[in-house]
């Protein structure tokens, strides 16, 4: 079977530099970082209390169809993003009625917020255990339930993937992969989670989390900052983006998964080199064509080095320019590389490179150009975009500027 070519034609993103794409590439260009004071839950007793939240965000915007008060958080950010994609894309949603469709959202958290709510407040809580409007809201396939369900698409497969914080680019590649064989016409993918308390906790145990800024790759950086959001690509043919004349973001050529177990937390380097080599084998692209890679970048000690030590040792002594996004949106667990491929896709298609932002001076031992904090004019042709997860879940996914004739 011939393999058809998967293009990004729709973008929806809510994150803390900005919700809908157009205020998400703003945010991109001007280099904003959207860490603040925490609001959504009580983080008295934390010696740290930032965070990157989403402001501005009205559920009863987005979901027309289903009791607000069925739904968590997280849930509420995948339908609202799935619905901006669409809107971006310019298709009316009788048209992806009528095709064949996939759904499938990455999470780290899934509704831990949810639960983090029911904990501190007996509101919900009886005699008998939790209210039936409670227990709807806590089970985490509802972040790709609830979109075919709020959408009304009939003939769409939902599903949810909890590979942590590289489950988005687990989704795309889940996308990819139905839309390039023919068994989907179209996809809709990404990643989704809700600032929760329990992880801020996590992390703060582990002595992850930065005193006030996130800064990755810089020779003082103390960690990173927790994060919400959600990130949410449409994926279809260039057939039919082609017949009905659709705006191309990207063209989707490749990704590469891989899980070595090496450590609970800590990542291996020869084994996210030989993911993203998998990636860029998957879309034939050599590791000389590839532009830009947007790094996991967490910021913090040993995620910073190992990811660029093996980006030197797939690229050599010469790396393409290294950016992490995390800078500007922080954390955002299973959302953060669906982000990363929305801000890659938004750079290919303006051409630009968004820049890491509250950097002070690179540490010797990353080697690498982090693009500090200024973006810059380039035109773009290939971007390798980063998650990795706990465990030694990595995901690399490769996009491309759409060209005609790429093929």
């Amino acid at each position: 079977m011939t393999a058809r070519r998967v293009v990004l034609t729709g973008l929806g993103v809510l994150s803390s530099i900005g919700n809908g794409v157009t205020e998400f590439t703003r945010g991109l260009r001007e280099g904003r970082c959207g860490a603040g004071e925490i609001t959504l839950f009580d983080a008295t007793g934390f010696r740290r209390q930032l965070a990157h939240e989403v402001r501005g965000f009205d559920p009863a915007e987005w979901i027309h169809h289903t009791p607000l008060e069925e739904l968590g958080r997280a849930a509420q950010f995948s339908v609202a993003a799935t619905r901006l994609a669409v809107r971006d894309a310019g298709l009316g949603l009788d048209e992806l009625r009528g095709g064949r469709g996939l759904v499938t959202i990455g999470t780290t958290d899934g509704e831990a917020r949810e639960l983090d709510r029911l904990v501190e407040s007996e509101l919900e809580v009886g005699t008998e255990g939790l209210s039936p409007t409670a227990v709807r809201r806590l089970p985490a396939h509802r972040l790709a339930l609830a979109v075919v369900r709020e959408l009304r698409l009939p003939r769409a497969v939902p599903s949810v993937l909890g590979t942590a914080c590289a489950a988005g680019n687990y989704a795309i590649g889940d996308g990819f992969d139905a839309v390039r064989s023919g068994e989907a016409d179209y996809a809709l993918v990404g990643g989704s989670d809700a600032l929760a308390r329990r992880t801020f906790a996590g992390f703060s145990r582990l002595g992850l989390v930065a005193s006030d800024r996130c800064r990755p790759f810089d020779a003082h950086r103390e960690g990173l900052l927790t994060a919400e959001g959600a990130g949410v690509l449409l994926l279809e043919t260039l057939e039919s983006a082609l017949a009905r004349g659709a705006r191309i973001y990207a063209e989707l050529l490749g990704y590469g998964l891989n899980c070595d177990a090496h450590h609970p937390t800590a990542p291996d380097q020869e084994s996210v080199a030989r993911c993203m080599g998998l990636a860029l084998a998957d879309a034939g692209i050599k590791p000389e064509e590839v532009d830009l890679v947007s790094a996991h970048g967490t910021g913090t000690k040993t995620n910073d080095i190992t990811e660029t030590r093996a980006i030197r040792e797939l690229f050599g002594d010469r790396p393409p320019r290294t950016v992490a996004l995390k800078s500007m949106l922080g954390h955002s667990m299973g959302a953060a590389s669906a982000l990363g491929a929305a801000a890659s896709a938004v750079a290919l298609a303006h051409g630009f490179i968004p820049p890491t932002v509250n950097h002070r001076s690179t540490d010797p031992e990353c080697g690498i150009d982090c693009v500090p904090n200024q973006a810059v004019a380039a035109p773009l042709r290939i971007v390798v975009n980063n998650g990795l997860a706990f465990g030694g879940n990595n995901a690399s996914v490769v996009l491309g500027r759409y060209e005609e004739d790429q093929r």
